[in-house]
């Protein structure tokens, strides 16, 4: 079993800068990409940065030149910072894990944090 715990979030003013952590624990038998997605009330939750395990990133448009999403194997932790923080960055923040659980290509799976909140406000 994989667990992730995302902390890090709080209440920021506009133009502000935070950084989520993500700390997993537990194993799995491959990690094909780890990232953060996020959800406003009301809102679907979509997708923010992902980065694989040979570090290639992905950003969505809304966050790009503002987040850098990094990890730290040896740690077993991913990060986001987050810079330049408008309003409608506020959402629920949650850590992902796509992988495998088995040798198999067909054994994937996907892991999920509960989620830190982060509020952009003055």
């Amino acid at each position: 079993q994989v667990q992730l715990v995302e902390s890090g979030g709080g209440l920021v003013q506009p133009g502000g800068s935070l950084r989520l952590s993500c700390a997993k624990s537990g194993s799995i038998f491959s990690i094909n990409h780890m990232g953060w997605y996020r959800q406003a009330p009301g809102k679907q939750r979509e997708l923010v940065a992902t980065i694989t395990s040979d570090g290639s990133t992905n950003y969505a448009d809304s966050v790009k030149s503002r987040f850098a999403i990094s990890r730290d194997n040896a740690k077993n932790t991913i990060y986001l910072q987050m810079n330049i923080l408008k309003p409608e960055d506020t959402a629920v923040y949650y850590c992902n894990v796509n992988g495998q659980y088995g040798s198999k290509w067909y054994q994937k799976t996907d892991y999920w944090g509960q989620g830190t909140q982060v509020t952009v406000s003055s």
